[in-house]
């Protein structure tokens, strides 16, 4: 199943071999029929129109970095399978396919080169491999080239193209987002320059991550970038697009990328940065952290959580995993209306809070509540998604979903935690952040980039508790903690079972089935390591008797603050990052190069 690639050499692209046999091509963009070799010495961008194809990884790389200088990075290279996803085909069946159909063993090209004589670490997803699609494995991938440029003090650039995180994954993709961000974090530490290179096109959770947390963000012409796709902004909100939504102009104009470049002066920008950023004769370098103050160490084979056993984790209340056995069942428990929601656990569990407002840049965003709040005999802050009960609340509160503004103002929050030396508790209830047009001009993909990476660095214990709904990036950007609490009915996917049915099984019938593969309930995640421990609901669910579970949240509380408040800050953000390290593959891994299949 993998091979290894030949020293300076780039896999070969085994996917158009058919298609370069064929000496003329028609522009997807213009009616111009063009000769290939032309196109090829053009660099892919049609001589008439200027529409730039999609390039595959071994391509993008051979334009970019000098000539024989590649050499690629071992890496893991297996069949991982970690919640034994089927929908119309079993996953390996699907991981199978695309190897032998790009020739490329992951949706990641990991390796080190010169570009312009200047040394650094790249790694380039393919979009032919499941859509680019963010795997465990290509999560390992991109945090191991990350590492390995941190040890090497390299400059680190990501070349992006994914409709983001690998749905047949479950939560353990999306947990690639703040695994690589962290990873990231260690080269910011560092003083080492990472540079994102979007290419079209560039979604969701790699949107929402790396490809926009780095310290210089280039899109290439014609590129799309957003949180959400024109496709599900429009099925799920309705709104109406505007002509230029989401492509390079849209994103410069509203301040979502440092620059636009067309391919044939991509070289040299990049070039140009690198220089900037090559240590000056005399100058020295800053000194980068150890691999396991930066990162964590490597992960052990197999799942994280399989790995602490499970005496590391935890039930609370009279209720094992036996009680839940109809995923669907959960979700629309974990949806009901009458569920407490942050402010009502605020004035239940805990025992007074002051809401802070506003992001400081003129936007206060309902659908998250933060501020300082006590718990027992110690000050906290507190930050959560709010719902309500009623239409009226549930629309002035966009249902819980959250606008960039609402993750600024938790980040401002959370930030003044640190400096007053307050634990962080976030109660987590949404099914997604916003998706609208006026969300993507603010920069959604980029403000859950930058929670996600403020979090792996807070010098404060954190413990995220799941409430209710934790919907894919926008729970994500709470949820990085030192512990991760799930109420019994609670949910946390990388997708909703509508959204995943609709993509892959293309039948709203299938929505209970959907639900069931993606492994999304609380005994789901405490088996994947996700989640430490699940908080008890009394009989019938939190919306039953909600000062009950108001009691139950506060004891789990409680007992989780205690054992992190006396653990040195570095040593809390060591812990943090090596939990979050271990979400790599998420499956025995054995060492290969990640190349030809």
């Amino acid at each position: 199943m993998t091979g290894d690639t030949p020293t300076g050499t780039i896999p070969r692209r085994s996917g158009y071999a058919g298609l370069d046999q064929q000496p003329w091509t028609r522009c997807r963009s213009c009616p111009a029929l063009l000769y290939r070799k032309r196109l090829r010495r053009n660099l892919d961008v049609c001589p008439e129109c200027g529409d730039h194809r999609r390039l595959d990884a071994p391509e993008r790389i051979a334009q970019l970095v000098d000539q024989d200088t590649f050499r690629q990075l071992p890496g893991p290279a297996t069949q991982v399978d970690p919640i034994g996803f089927v929908d119309s085909m079993p996953y390996p069946q699907r991981l199978a396919a695309a190897r032998a159909e790009t020739g490329l063993a992951e949706a990641v090209l990991c390796g080190t080169a010169t570009l312009g004589g200047y040394g650094l670490v790249l790694a380039v997803m393919d979009f032919r491999f499941l859509g680019g699609s963010l795997g465990s494995v290509t999560g390992e991938l991109i945090t191991r080239a990350a590492e390995h440029a941190l040890t090497n003090r390299l400059p680190l650039l990501l070349v992006t193209a994914s409709g983001g995180a690998r749905m047949q994954e479950g939560v353990l993709a999306l947990m690639q987002m703040a695994t690589i961000s962290q990873a990231i974090a260690a080269l910011r530490e560092a003083g080492l320059l990472t540079v994102s290179l979007v290419t079209d096109p560039t979604y969701g959770g790699v949107a929402a991550s790396f490809a926009t947390c780095t310290d210089i963000v280039l899109a290439e012409t014609g590129s799309r970038l957003g949180f959400a796709g024109p496709r599900v902004i429009r099925e799920t909100i309705r709104q109406t697009l505007p002509a230029d939504f989401q492509t390079t102009d849209f994103l410069l104009r509203h301040g979502q990328v440092d620059m636009v470049v067309e391919r044939r002066a991509l070289r040299a920008r990049l070039r140009w940065l690198l220089a900037a950023a090559a240590p000056a004769p005399g100058r020295p370098a800053r000194t980068a952290p150890t691999p396991d103050r930066a990162t964590g160490a490597p992960p052990p084979n197999g799942l994280a959580g399989a790995a602490a056993g499970p005496a590391a984790r935890a039930w609370r209340g009279d209720t094992g995993p036996d009680d839940w056995t109809d995923a669907w069942r959960i979700v629309r428990s974990a949806r009901h209306t009458g569920r407490p929601t942050t402010l009502d656990y605020l004035a239940t569990a805990f025992d007074g809070f002051v809401e802070l407002h506003g992001d400081r840049l003129g936007v206060d965003c309902a659908a998250i509540v933060a501020g300082l709040a006590r718990l027992g005999d110690r000050y906290v802050a507190v930050v959560g998604h709010q719902k309500g009960h009623q239409p009226r609340e549930l629309r002035a509160r966009n249902f819980g979903m959250a606008s960039p503004a609402g993750y600024r103002k938790a980040m401002r929050v959370m930030r003044l935690a640190a400096r007053l030396g307050l634990p962080v508790v976030t109660l987590i209830d949404t099914p997604g952040a916003y998706p609208g047009v006026e969300a993507e001009q603010q920069g959604q993909a980029a403000a859950i980039a930058e929670s996600i990476l403020a979090m792996t660095g807070l010098p404060i214990p954190v413990v995220a508790v799941i409430i209710g709904e934790g919907g894919s990036g926008g729970a994500l950007a709470l949820a990085v903690a030192d512990r991760v609490l799930m109420l019994r009915n609670a949910v946390y996917s990388v997708i909703s079972p509508e959204g995943c049915a609709a993509i892959l099984w293309h039948d709203r019938a299938a929505v209970p089935q959907a639900a069931d593969a993606l492994r999304l309930t609380a005994p789901d995640l405490l088996r994947l390591g996700v989640a430490d421990e699940i908080v008890g609901e009394p009989s019938g669910g939190a919306h039953r008797d909600p000062a009950a579970a108001a009691r139950l949240l506060r004891r789990a509380l409680l007992e989780n603050l205690a054992p992190l408040l006396d653990v040195p800050a570095g040593e809390l953000v060591r812990r943090r990052r090596r939990r979050f390290r271990q979400y790599g593959a998420a499956a025995s891994v054995l060492p290969s190069e990640a190349g030809p299949a």
